[in-house]
């Protein structure tokens, strides 16, 4: 049986429910040599926008859209015009696994990347083709900025970091921020922070995005 739109509950957010926004991020196009073979994808070629991030971490906010732009510029310097191959690329956080939103900017570096902590797939066969275990790993002390990637293929390196003071929270946002997080904000200066929230993280995603200020990167 087909599913039916109209069974759908209307509770459900579907894609134009999300701020708009969210549509004018960049898009990061990646091959899956694993989803091609196991015929998830003709081609493996995978599109991954902001949303996606978003509804792996649960949330939108400064940390996921910077780890974001982070992945998606650093794999731009790495592979200049090529499609970045997921599952081919180390990723090194230079925080620890409990240290601060490291875990955040991870979980999404693991989403774009698909380089996985010892929990990973451990691949195919004797082979263990199209393994993803160990790939992203924590602590790398060494490390100027936020991240390393690192291909696997040539060893070519990156550190990328991220400046989101950039957009520095308005004065209205720092106002609001103790009332509602003590519970002491009604409804409609909740839906502002809310909006506030949201139009620092656009500020980050859509307005400042190409600003070479926001996002570095430094081959290694």
């Amino acid at each position: 049986m087909q599913p039916d739109q109209a069974s759908v509950p209307a509770s459900i957010p579907q894609p134009d429910q999300f701020p708009a926004f969210f549509r004018q991020a960049p898009v990061l196009l990646m091959r899956d040599p694993l989803a091609q073979f196991l015929g998830a994808s003709p081609d493996g070629l995978m599109a991954y926008r902001y949303v996606d991030a978003v509804k792996l971490a649960g949330h939108s906010c400064p940390t996921v859209a910077s780890a974001f732009l982070m992945v998606l510029r650093g794999l731009d310097t790495l592979y200049g015009g090529e499609v970045p191959v997921r599952g081919e690329i180390d990723v090194i956080m230079r925080g620890g696994r409990e240290e601060g939103a490291t875990g955040v900017m991870a979980n999404v570096a693991m989403l774009l990347t698909g380089a996985a902590p010892e929990t990973g797939f451990h691949g195919l066969g004797p082979l263990s083709l199209f393994s993803r275990h160990e790939l992203l790993s924590f602590g790398g002390g060494d490390i100027d900025g936020e991240l390393r990637l690192r291909r696997r293929d040539n060893g070519l390196a990156v550190d990328v970091a991220c400046n989101p003071s950039m957009a520095p929270w308005p004065e209205e946002m720092q106002a609001l921020l103790p009332l509602v997080v003590r519970g002491q904000a009604n409804e409609t200066l909740v839906r502002r922070f809310g909006e506030l929230w949201q139009d620092r993280v656009k500020r980050i995603l859509v307005d400042l995005v190409d600003d070479p200020r926001l996002i570095t990167v430094e081959e290694l």
